[in-house]
């Protein structure tokens, strides 16, 4: 494993060799839940592993898609129902971001797109349950906005707010407590 992790940060070293000013960059966040709904309340950030291409680059404004994928965990010993349950999110996005002439390290960006949050539960305490194995999902429309700083030409620092406005199944209230999650990240990135 410490290998192939060697191997991997070399090939990133190396790939501004091939690539002078790349449009792509990858970035690995931490996921923090931060509201007062069934996310925040239930679950832990694991890690988000993100993947960005700009196809419109100008002076002052760069415009592309952006795919993020995330797990958010949630242990039988962190809640009262006894369950295992992880989350795992995909995020297509478009996103534009601000180059500042003034202020050259740092990039405001906004993003649009939808979010698919799968839900796989497993090891349910209630031996009496038959079908301990489920697969639940949601989805909604996505808002994001962050900010990068960078550290070196292709390494960065980066935080942003994600914002999901989810729809429910039939029999869930249409509540904020249901619909609604909101996300800090806290983030590295690096341009290829």
């Amino acid at each position: 494993m410490k290998f192939k992790l060697f191997i991997v940060v070399i090939l990133l070293s190396y790939s501004n060799l091939f690539s002078q000013d790349s449009n792509f960059n990858v970035e690995l966040n931490y996921p923090l839940p931060i509201d007062d709904n069934f996310i925040g309340r239930n679950y832990n950030g694991i890690i988000e592993a993100g993947l960005r291409y700009r196809f419109v680059n100008t002076s002052i404004l760069n415009v592309g898609i952006a795919l993020n994928s995330g797990v958010l965990k949630n242990t039988n010993s962190d809640n009262e129902i006894g369950i295992d349950v992880t989350v795992v999110s995909v995020q297509p996005r478009v996103f534009a971001e601000l180059d500042i002439e003034a202020l050259p390290s740092f990039h405001p960006s906004v993003a649009l797109g939808y979010s698919y949050m799968n839900f796989k539960s497993k090891n349910f305490s209630d031996t009496s349950v038959e079908d301990a194995n489920t697969l639940d999902s949601k989805n909604g429309f996505n808002f994001n906005f962050g900010i990068a700083y960078d550290i070196t030409k292709t390494l960065f620092i980066q935080a942003q707010y994600d914002f999901v406005k989810l729809t429910v199944n039939n029999g869930v209230p249409n509540t904020r407590y249901n619909t609604e999650v909101n996300m800090l990240k806290l983030g590295l990135g690096y341009r290829l």
